[in-house]
């Protein structure tokens, strides 16, 4: 996957001097012309290795200057719902049925903090709005309405839990997390997100050994 202004592509099929369709890639850090094969010693290393043992491979240089940014501009959007997965995985692979109750709570908890982080304003929200106050946040995603690194580490989590815990446990998220659920609508409005999902089937199955019967 190539974007545009930021990557070039060199073919570079080499095997035993024969040209050969390529069918691997290797992204390296473009030089100052944006371009060309930059300064970078361990992408060097990597890329004689690979022509060495023959490979068939692209070449494709990242113009690193260009390259879209994804980090937040709030640290909090890092650690939002960061323990969320944690207590999923608790709760889902729980097989005591006296235990259920207090896992499903742990696990709504660790929800409810993720959503109230949703539903809360940030300070560029706040500084927008003016003299008016904002009760409520209205960003699309964690750190505001464009997707980061923060999101790309969340949202394949949620909804890996959104499939399964119906599934295995017909646990849905609460309808009154409507922070959470205006998360992830927004989520799945992107091609970025619902593109490189799994089919929901192929999640249930990665946890049909996991998520065991309670006795």
């Amino acid at each position: 996957m190539c974007i545009h202004s930021t990557v070039t592509t060199h073919t570079l099929a080499v095997v035993w001097g024969a040209l050969q369709p390529p069918t691997q890639s290797l992204s390296l850090k473009a030089g100052c012309d944006g371009e060309s094969i930059g300064n970078c010693p361990f992408s060097q290393r990597l890329f004689m290795i690979l022509w060495l043992k023959g490979v068939i491979f692209n070449v494709t240089t990242v113009d690193l200057k260009r390259y879209p940014k994804l980090g937040t501009q709030h640290p909090e959007s890092n650690s939002a719902g960061d323990d969320v997965f944690a207590k999923f995985s608790a709760f889902i692979k729980n097989t005591k049925k006296g235990a259920h109750e207090s896992h499903e709570k742990s696990l709504l908890r660790a929800l409810r903090r993720l959503d109230d982080y949703l539903n809360s304003p940030l300070p560029d929200e706040v500084e927008a709005d003016g003299a008016e106050e904002v009760a409520v946040s209205g960003r699309k995603f964690l750190d505001g309405d464009e997707l980061t690194l923060a999101d790309c580490n969340l949202l394949p989590k949620l909804h890996i839990i959104k499939i399964v815990a119906k599934r295995y446990r017909d646990f849905e998220f609460p309808s009154e997390m409507t922070g959470i659920s205006r998360y992830l609508r927004n989520a799945y409005a992107r091609d970025e997100f619902t593109n490189t999902c799994p089919a929901d089937r192929e999640i249930e199955l990665a946890y049909s050994d996991v998520a065991k019967r309670m006795k």
